[in-house]
């Protein structure tokens, strides 16, 4: 097993020589067999264990075997206590995930404070294989049948690497070579319970199919080492499209709003999986997606949404902006300065004469023409205004397309009207023409948008 894990790490240069790592030490077989590996391989590592209080007894147990092991081996061993019934509570997860939360923060955290290079976890083959299950019974696409990364970065922190080096070895190979050293370990009695899905998979689902398969396992580890290799034709390929169809704009000081090419999309090979390339790092779900995917000859306007973001169809694109917050009315009785949303501000002043500013921010009224309140708010349906400098009564929205506004930006575009409910100025665009100044202005109604 040593020559096979060293093979490993040697061949996707998973450690360093000369570096500093942790190894996460439950004092089980697996972390205990990473620990005497990398230890006989030569390698600098310091242990680290986590006790969740969740096993009474046993929790105690398992924190002094990995003292006693540790010392034995002179490895520093670094200790962390949870109350993760507390956590779990308090953050409305379960306890599996309260665990796993608590491990990998500390993890990160513990990297920082001793300028490891990465944490090592003891995944095996085996565990890789319950994942490729786990996934494949929730629905999974291509990267979710390739089991678990070598290496890879926290998620609950970026700059944590976790390393696993015993992926190429299984369970028995585990627990074979701990016997033959004279290793012995503690057994967590949850792994015996099938009351969460991954113990079910590996406690029934797994001897289950090995009846009608024996070879199941080897089978299923060749297919995710098969699907490794497809990942990166997969991975290349949709790169290549998302590059030629995606451009990104900033408007104005809106939100960046990312634009894909429809055409350039259905030319691809697979605008399905390019969709859910895109889409899915936005909290897209893969039924969404396929909405998205089945309504790209949808008219302009039609609009799908995820917690965070929003895809539009606009003229032959779609716009991924996102997610608008409600905009709530804001009544301006009189001249002052008064705060919006997001930080920006609205300030109403009024100045003697004929006043011009030349500022898309600023609109110049005649205040014989302006009844207060004024009310700053979005663009409704149906909205009509007469753009200062045209003739006639135009659809707020057709001024819009006429400027070529994206949708999303038309969706988030305010307008100011006076207490008769007609539009006075599309903000930072063009004032009415009803109520500009004229060469009879006595009085300004200067209104300025502030960011």
């Amino acid at each position: 097993m040593l020559r096979k894990v060293s093979e490993y790490i040697e061949k996707l240069e998973l450690l360093r020589l000369g570096q500093r790592y942790i190894v996460a030490l439950s004092g089980g077989a697996d972390s205990v067999a990473l620990l005497r590996v990398l230890l006989t391989l030569g390698y600098e590592v310091e242990a680290a264990h986590c006790n969740f209080n969740l096993r009474g007894e046993e929790s105690l147990r398992d924190e002094t075997f990995v003292k006693q092991l540790c010392a034995s081996l002179d490895v520093k061993l670094h200790l962390a206590h949870f109350d993760t019934l507390t956590y779990a509570q308090t953050h409305h997860v379960s306890i599996e995930m309260a665990a796993r939360e608590l491990r990998y923060k500390y993890f990160a955290q513990l990297r920082r404070d001793i300028e490891a290079e990465a944490v090592c976890v003891a995944h095996h083959s085996d565990d890789s294989i319950e994942t490729m299950l786990l996934n494949l019974l929730r629905g999974t696409g291509i990267h979710g049948l390739t089991g678990i990364q070598p290496r890879c970065a926290s998620q609950y922190d970026e700059t944590c690497t976790i390393i696993r080096p015993l992926l190429c070895v299984s369970r028995s190979d585990i627990e074979r070579w701990l016997d033959s050293i004279g290793q012995d370990y503690v057994t967590d009695s949850t792994n015996r319970q099938d009351d969460v899905v991954r113990n079910k998979i590996r406690l029934n689902l797994i001897p289950m199919l090995q009846q009608i398969q024996p070879s199941v396992q080897q089978n299923l580890q060749a297919t995710m080492e098969l699907m490794s290799e497809t990942e990166h034709i997969y991975n290349a390929y949709t790169h290549e499209v998302l590059t030629k169809a995606i451009g990104k704009t900033v408007q104005g000081d809106e939100a960046l709003t990312t634009d894909m090419e429809i055409e350039t999309l259905k030319a691809s090979a697979s605008p399905l999986c390019v969709l859910f390339e895109w889409l899915s790092a936005y909290h897209f779900s893969p039924a969404t997606i396929r909405q998205i995917n089945k309504g790209l000859d949808a008219q302009t306007g039609r609009c799908w949404q995820s917690d965070t973001h929003e895809v539009y169809l606009d003229r032959g694109r779609l716009l991924l902006t996102p997610r608008r917050t409600t905009f709530k009315p804001l009544r301006i009785p009189e001249t002052g300065l008064y705060a919006v949303q997001d930080g920006m501000h609205i300030r109403v002043s009024q100045k003697t004469g004929a006043v011009i500013v030349k500022d898309a921010k600023v609109a110049c009224l005649d205040a014989k023409k302006i009844c207060f309140p004024l009310t700053l708010r979005s663009v409704e349906t149906g909205d009509r205004f007469t753009p200062f400098g045209m003739e006639g009564s135009k659809l707020v929205s057709d001024f819009l397309t006429d400027m070529k506004m994206p949708l999303p930006e038309k969706r988030k575009q305010k307008v100011v009207t006076d207490a008769t409910g007609e539009i006075v100025w599309i903000v930072g665009l063009r004032p009415s023409a009803k109520h500009s100044i004229s060469t009879t202005t006595t009085e300004t109604i200067l209104l300025e948008i502030q960011i």
